[in-house]
């Protein structure tokens, strides 16, 4: 008798669990999957777009990233030598 009921019970659960997966995943801006974890919503027209702006945003800071760490090798540097050094080089660099 309990039987019918624990397995009835099981899928309920599993039912509630994938549309609370689907509703969190679409209010993050996830595409929203089927029951074989495919994509629904396949007719995106704006997913090249998205793409190709993530890369320039990519290329934009691994520039950014680049140059701090230009930056960084040069604090590290002034920090690591001797101060007499460090000196000769700045008032080398007022007499220009």
């Amino acid at each position: 008798m309990h039987g019918p009921w624990f397995v009835l019970s099981i899928i309920a659960m599993s039912m509630a669990a994938w549309i609370i997966n689907n509703w969190i995943r679409a209010k993050h801006g996830y595409s929203i999957s089927d029951d074989w974890g495919r994509n629904i919503d396949k007719g995106d027209a704006n997913a090249a777009r998205h793409i190709a702006l993530l890369g320039q945003e990519n290329e934009q800071l691994t520039g950014k990233v680049s140059r701090l760490e230009e930056r960084i090798a040069v604090l590290e540097r002034i920090a690591t030598d001797p101060a007499t050094r460090t000196a000769r080089e700045i008032d080398a660099l007022r007499d220009r």
